[in-house]
């Protein structure tokens, strides 16, 4: 009898929540049911090739102004702008051949970024990369993602941080395997991520509310994970131990999306790899799919599609070594969308006479990054730096 009752209760429920539905609605799928006619008014006049402006070097900087325009107010700086040198009284290990530094960046005088700096054993100067993570929905952790938590951190963080590792990176920590190899390396807490996140706890579905709210502040997370990017770069740059002629940078999902918008905004970025984000517009916010983009606010520049697509920023990077993989299994990139945005960087660098600088390359696999991804990440920073 009580499991008739609950049946009944479960369907009565249903039916309530039928009997909330309109007849009428403006939005399907997390979309506007328009979308199709947002997607053809988005002409990109600002891309090169589209573009009035037909010296590159003088599209790079007005591209640019509008990059950093759409990406709103920028975080105050630190009241000391000169950077110090390696902390003293951090946590820090060693390990086969490098060191790890637990360090804390003073990025703004509103904030201290938590990173995480591995440094070679020898002289130097070394080449180095701004390792920067991924979204994945899980904000626990941050920069744990991409180096092995040092034996300072709680049990739960190195756990999770194993768990992810083995998900998505085929159990090898992509940072300790740069290190491994020669390789400065430095990865920051995003915000939101990790020590950066909420006192409530990482709940996912608060993220695109926090980011609605610094909206009203007239600033934009997502403008603020690239500005921090831009600025722990600068730090990076300036180590007695970097080779700030070899600095490059790499990331997979947002990490990826983190790279290249890096690359295309910082003077110091010679080399790129981004495995797994990148596409069109009107790939990821079409109903072409039976989804769409759902990172909300990670990747979202107020004004900017009217200006530019995701592969027209990118272009910013040109002439500068890039190497982009995506999987043609990746249910969050879909392969036409992918393709696309591919030939619209292959027509820039070819415009420049730089298409050797440029590698794009489509996998037999899913939205991850194995080790075979990371083997040849490896292999084309070497190549170019």
């Amino acid at each position: 009898m009580k499991r008739l009752l609950c049946c009944l209760l479960a369907v009565l429920c249903l039916t309530a929540l039928h009997a909330q539905r309109r007849q009428k609605y403006e939005f399907r799928r997390n979309l506007p049911v328009y979308a199709d006619s947002l997607l053809k008014d988005l002409t990109y006049p600002l891309a090169w090739g589209n573009s009035d402006i037909t010296d590159f070097r003088e599209w790079k900087t007005a591209a640019r102004s509008k990059v950093l325009e759409c990406m709103l107010t920028p975080p105050a700086p630190p009241k000391s702008t000169r950077w110090g040198g390696l902390p003293t009284d951090s946590c820090m290990e060693h390990r086969s051949s490098y060191t790890v530094y637990k360090i804390y960046l003073p990025l703004s005088r509103y904030y201290t970024v938590p990173a995480y700096l591995l440094v070679p054993d020898g002289e130097g100067p070394f080449p180095a990369v701004n390792l920067l993570h991924d979204h994945g929905g899980h904000l626990f952790i941050g920069k744990e993602k991409m180096i092995r938590p040092l034996a300072c951190e709680e049990d739960t963080v190195r756990a999770d941080a194993d768990a992810w590792v083995r998900k998505l990176y085929d159990g090898q920590f992509v940072g300790d395997y740069l290190a491994q190899h020669g390789y400065v390396v430095l990865s920051t807490d995003a915000p939101l991520w990790g020590e950066r996140g909420q006192e409530e706890g990482p709940r996912r579905e608060k993220y695109d509310m926090i980011a609605g709210n610094m909206m009203m502040y007239g600033i934009d997370l997502s403008a603020y994970m690239t500005y921090d990017d831009l600025n722990a770069t600068d730090w990076l740059a300036s180590l007695p131990c970097v080779d700030k002629e070899r600095i490059g940078c790499m990331g997979f999902s947002m990490g990826a999306y983190r790279a290249w918008m890096l690359a295309a905004l910082s003077p110091h970025i010679k080399a790129t790899v981004a495995i797994c984000w990148m596409t069109t517009t009107d790939d990821q916010l079409s109903f072409r799919y039976q989804r769409t983009e759902n990172g909300g606010f990670a990747n979202c520049l107020p004004g900017l599609r009217r200006w530019l697509d995701y592969p027209h920023i990118a272009s910013l990077a040109c002439p500068n070594a890039m190497l982009f993989i995506n999987g043609s299994q990746d249910k969050l990139f879909h392969v036409p969308g992918v393709e696309k945005a591919f030939r619209i960087l292959h027509d820039v660098w070819q415009s420049q006479g730089a298409d050797q600088q440029l590698q794009t390359e489509l996998w037999d696999m899913g939205h991850e990054c194995p080790k075979k991804a990371q083997q040849r990440a490896l292999l084309f920073l070497k190549e170019h730096l």
